[in-house]
């Protein structure tokens, strides 16, 4: 299977991607990226940074002399958060980044995530496919750079104080005391979450898997798993906590747990940002993916923004959001994305925005969630099929007196109860999300839907 995904390239090391492939990626995204410019430039400025893997150093060392040879202008800012070198990009002007991460995957994965200029990633689509054709040439031998005596265009710079105060900036006076527990997963976003946060007032930091290690020894650094929140319940249960968290591996994602330990759906957080972010500012749009609960597009209308239901997929969420000039979106895979990060996804600042909310209420975080909490959804469910376009066609066949949509795969709606059923990009699966007014109604509503998926 290529390493070239659908939003990123991603894959084990070094079986699948090594040192070599990554000159050849190195070198391929520079020429792409050169050739954005208008006019087609002979060279370009690109910022690299990379997670805590173990692999991550060496595959950055040689990513950057495939940019150099490729005619990049290469500022290395070192370990930092994947949404660290968004900011980057998009605050320093670069023309492009490339983040060496393999983000929440397991330890034996490494991968790219690239960049064009303003922090607008790459996907299949808008250039991985291109720079996939030039690393393939490159590693053919086709492209052989001629060897130069001038020196290497290459430095280095510290972005932390810039990123300190662009944080802090979105911090609101505590209005009571908040004792937090972080299970920070051993990845990158500890060191940066301590600089930021040392100092704010008010705030008690449980720390749990702190201490940056690649080899996440404590458990996978996904926190979409339950089983990689196991010990982040344990300390909220036997410590009387306001609220727990858990970030993913290079900090673009965030989940979030109410004092009880109970996880708060990804889709309810975005509605409560949304709707923070509006009573500053009315009118605003607000993007959200249409796997997210019908309460998402309820609550922005009801508090006078613009909700836009967009298709999954980072790639289609920040498309829309420069569409609208929107101010926040959100996935329910736990990104959330901020026009004042350059419409990139930001963990940091979307716990920020909790704290803020959190802070003014004298209600604990289960009770602020609460009214959100009208609907019972079945979570995203996974069905193998042989072929995916007949098991959508089949369910379309099965109501056909819903509102159908292909926004992305298929949804059918009624007025009790929804469901979209879409296919995976990489695997033989059906993704199925259901939602309902009731519990009853959706034990009975997925039944239906598994006699045609299962049969």
């Amino acid at each position: 299977m290529s390493i070239f995904k659908a939003y990123d390239i991603r894959g084990k090391y070094p079986k699948e991607l090594d040192e070599p492939k990554a000159r050849a990626i190195g070198w391929a995204t520079a020429q792409f990226i050169k050739n954005l410019k208008k006019p087609a430039s002979k060279s370009c400025k690109i910022v690299v940074g990379h997670d805590v893997r173990l692999s991550s150093p060496a595959l950055s060392k040689q990513l950057i002399k495939g940019l150099l040879e490729g005619g990049a202008r290469v500022t290395e800012i070192g370990s930092v958060t994947t949404p660290m070198s968004y900011f980057a990009c998009g605050f320093y002007k670069f023309d492009g980044s490339v983040m060496v991460t393999a983000s929440h995957n397991p330890p034996e994965y490494n991968g790219f995530k690239i960049c064009r200029e303003k922090a607008m990633a790459l996907s299949e689509a808008t250039g991985l496919k291109d720079i996939e054709q030039l690393a393939n040439q490159y590693a053919a031998g086709a492209n052989k750079p001629a060897r130069t005596k001038k020196p290497l265009s290459l430095n280095s710079i510290n972005i932390i104080p810039d990123y300190i105060k662009f944080i802090r900036h979105n911090i609101e006076a505590e209005r009571k005391p908040l004792k937090i527990a972080v299970d920070f997963t051993n990845g990158s976003v500890g060191p940066i979450f301590r600089e930021i946060f040392n100092l704010v007032s008010n705030l008690e930091i449980i720390p749990i898997c702190f201490k940056p290690d690649g080899r996440f020894p404590n458990h996978e650094p996904n926190p979409m798993k339950d089983e990689n929140i196991k010990d982040l319940k344990l300390v909220i249960k036997k410590t009387k906590v306001d609220l727990g968290v858990a970030f993913d591996g290079d900090g673009d994602r965030v989940i979030f747990l109410d004092e009880k330990a109970e996880r708060i759906p990804n889709d309810l957080v975005t509605a409560l940002i949304a709707g923070q972010i509006i009573s500053r500012h009315k009118h605003e749009y607000i993007v959200y993916d249409l796997r997210s609960s019908r309460v998402v597009k309820e609550y922005i209308k009801k508090m006078g923004g613009r909700p836009v239901r967009e298709r999954v997929g980072h790639a289609f969420i920040k498309a829309t959001m420069r569409k609208h000039n929107a101010a926040f979106g959100g996935e329910l895979s736990g990104h959330y994305y901020y026009r004042d990060n350059y419409f990139a996804d930001s963990a940091l600042l979307t716990f920020v925005h909790l704290i803020n909310i959190i802070s003014r209420s004298a209600r604990p975080v289960s009770g602020i969630i609460k009214p959100l909490r009208k609907y019972f959804h079945s979570g995203e469910l996974n069905f193998t099929v042989a072929d995916k376009d007949l098991k959508m066609r089949q369910a379309v066949q099965k109501f056909p007196d819903g509102k159908i949509d292909y926004l992305d795969g298929v949804t059918v709606e009624y007025a009790d109860w929804w469901f979209n059923l879409r296919p995976s990009n990489t695997e033989p699966l059906l993704r199925l999300n259901i939602e309902a007014n009731t519990a009853r109604k959706l034990k009975s509503a997925r039944r239906e839907i598994e006699t045609v998926l299962k049969r």
